[in-house]
């Protein structure tokens, strides 16, 4: 745990140390990363029998987590839509 925030400190570093200069490939070379990282978890859980055996009912809940995640989403950010109308016309 401390080795990953020790990361994440030294990247807000160099990013704060860069941050007037445009690095053109770093989005390429994020997004590729997460593709790849992606690709590794599923091999790994490809190789668990108990989670391919449970992988319907697995799903299903992720599925209703996501659009719970996804409903609450939506309701908080009407919520601060109205809030922040509702400010700017009183102004």
């Amino acid at each position: 745990m401390f080795v990953v925030l020790a990361f994440m400190v030294v990247g807000i570093f160099f990013g704060y140390v860069f941050r007037s200069k445009t690095i053109k490939f770093i989005h390429r070379f994020i997004i590729t990363l997460i593709w790849l990282l992606l690709f590794l978890l599923g091999m790994e859980l490809g190789t668990h029998d108990n989670v391919i055996k449970q992988f319907g009912q697995l799903g299903f809940e992720a599925f209703l987590l996501a659009s719970a995640a996804t409903l609450g989403s939506v309701i908080a950010a009407w919520v601060l839509w109205l809030t922040v109308k509702n400010k700017m016309q009183t102004k």
